[in-house]
């Protein structure tokens, strides 16, 4: 069937209208980490894979893996699985149906971030 009120209807408000909540961040930065985790899994394939080319080869690869972006890479990586194990921790807790409420769903947002920078000091301090 047309739609016959196709120009008269109202857009929806979009960025410039609406402010960033700490619950929508969080939910993207658990997707952004998600994938972040995808490209670190895909550097540490390339290094294995490049110890079982050849030493040439595993040089070269293994320099970019303990130069100073690896290390970044890296150290990203142990944020983001931190991170990514707490926000999944917190969606289980919000799948009981508790912690629903915005003041809860901010603390456990909180929680979450600053959960996962103390987690990942400790696992650099610890390796």
């Amino acid at each position: 069937m047309a739609d016959v009120n196709r120009g008269n209807r109202p857009l929806s408000p979009h960025l410039q209208i609406y402010r960033p909540q700490l619950t929508s961040i969080t939910s993207i930065l658990t997707r952004i980490t998600g994938n972040a985790l995808i490209v670190a899994a895909l550097l540490i394939t390339w290094w294995l894979l490049a110890a079982a080319s050849g030493e040439g080869y595993f040089a070269l690869v293994d320099g970019i893996v303990r130069s100073w972006f690896g290390k970044l890479v890296f150290l990203g990586a142990i944020w983001a699985v931190w991170y990514h194990f707490l926000a999944g921790l917190r969606h289980l807790y919000y799948d009981s149906g508790r912690g629903l409420d915005i003041p809860t769903a901010e603390k456990l947002g909180w929680a979450c971030i600053g959960g996962s920078v103390v987690l990942t000091l400790i696992t650099v301090i610890i390796l």
